[in-house]
């Protein structure tokens, strides 16, 4: 009857298109006043203990560094090294959107961030060269889901907050399966680029240009290499690396490329302000909603009934990751990881599935969530960018989600593509 209480009202406020982490909170309070098992302090207390956390901390950080950076020109020259790099080759700058993107999540650590940041420069560039402008806003759109694969990812902070995870060893687990996704989503673009006609930029590949484009986005290529080297160095913490970002960002914006103005600044102080109180307000009703249905043995219930179904790991994996993608469909990225972690991580730990390597398999499945409707906010931006009408990017979609997909079989099924890294550090 609890249960039903709070997923009742939850989904009634989402259908009322109230914000989640607003519904989240309203869901929790009709819990309490309809069942009285609780006084309305805990709600209070428990937002606020679940916010105060170091790791946390790291959130503001790193949107505020990927704000910095993309304001600061790092993201232009990052799409002109790799234009210098494979922009000749058929169906080049479709490449070159898609590693600008793992780059660029690579510092930003956020998928909306990435197809903002990245599709505002590519999608007019690709359509003046003769993409159709629905393959290209579904290319950036996809190859935005990049910016929480490949660490530092804010999805990943959330499960190691969540669960107690390692966010270091969630960082290393990223690596490879956002490679894989971004492989995957190459090979499309050049065998849709070959069917379509697409060529490259007509211009010829020469160590001269590659090494002047390099020369001048060598700046922004350190970042991921200070953050992410920092960090399995053990120089930093994550939460540390975050800070260490934001000073990086800010220094080469304001006296290497010289990008940077007070306008810029307190613009991104604002969006970023503004980024991080919609955050907290996820964590702070999102970790209180799953300490309620703890209390309520909610994630033994749901072990119960997925056990019940089957005792074979594979088929387990299979059911836990379709669940995911239906609430990736449904439900914001952070909300469901706060929600759902402490729920579905003891199952993964009963068949023996590694911590780290099921945080991947999440964060992964959420995700493609960016690209899946109705709730796809990737999709959204792009929709944004290019002026078209979702329903038509959501059929252009389509084959990139199939690709993604069988990424994510590769990732739940192949466990050494995430923990080759960890085991290898640690």
């Amino acid at each position: 009857m609890s249960s039903a209480i709070i997923f009742g009202s939850l989904i009634g406020f989402l259908a009322l298109n109230v914000p989640i982490g607003i519904a989240i909170g309203l869901a929790i309070i009709s819990y309490i006043l309809i069942t009285g098992n609780m006084p309305m302090a805990y709600m209070a207390t428990n937002m606020f203990s679940s916010c105060d956390s170091f790791p946390l901390m790291a959130i503001p950080f790193f949107v505020l560094a990927g704000a910095l950076m993309e304001g600061g020109g790092l993201s232009k020259r990052l799409v002109k090294f790799a234009d210098a790099f494979v922009g000749h080759l058929t169906g080049g700058l479709a490449i070159v959107t898609v590693i600008t993107c793992l780059f660029f999540g690579a510092i930003s650590g956020s998928g909306p961030a990435t197809v903002a940041a990245i599709g505002g420069i590519m999608v007019p560039a690709m359509i003046e060269k003769g993409y159709s402008g629905k393959f290209s806003m579904a290319l950036v759109a996809a190859a935005g889901c990049l910016g929480v694969i490949i660490p530092p990812s804010i999805p990943m902070v959330m499960y190691g907050v969540a669960t107690g995870a390692s966010i270091s060893r969630m960082f290393m687990a990223g690596f490879l399966p956002g490679i894989l996704c971004a492989l995957a989503l190459i090979a499309l673009a050049v065998y849709k680029a070959k069917k379509l006609g697409y060529k490259g930029n007509q211009a010829s590949f020469s160590f001269q240009r590659v090494g002047a484009a390099f020369k001048e986005a060598v700046w922004a290529l350190l970042v991921p290499v200070i953050i992410l080297g920092g960090i399995y160095g053990g120089i930093f913490t994550p939460t540390e690396a975050a800070v260490v970002a934001v000073v990086y960002g800010l220094v080469v914006g304001l006296f290497v490329y010289k990008e940077l103005d007070l306008r810029k600044i307190t613009e991104n102080l604002s969006s970023t302000a503004l980024t991080s109180g919609t955050i907290l307000i996820i964590v702070g009703t999102g970790t209180t909603l799953g300490k309620v249905l703890t209390l309520e043995g909610v994630p033994q219930m749901v072990s119960a009934a997925m056990n019940s179904f089957t005792d074979n790991p594979v088929i387990m994996l299979l059911l836990i990751n379709i669940f995911l993608l239906i609430v990736g469909c449904l439900m914001e990225t952070l909300a469901a990881i706060l929600i759902l972690a402490p729920i579905l991580y003891p199952i993964a730990a009963r068949f023996g599935i590694d911590p780290i390597h099921f945080g991947i398999i999440m964060v992964v499945n959420l995700a493609i969530g960016f690209i899946t409707p109705p709730v796809g906010v990737n999709l959204f931006v792009a929709c944004g960018i290019g002026k078209i009408r979702f329903e038509e990017l959501v059929r252009s979609i389509l084959p990139f989600l199939a690709v993604l997909l069988i990424a994510l079989i590769m990732i739940t099924y192949i466990p050494a593509i995430t923990m080759f890294l960890p085991r290898l550090f640690t």
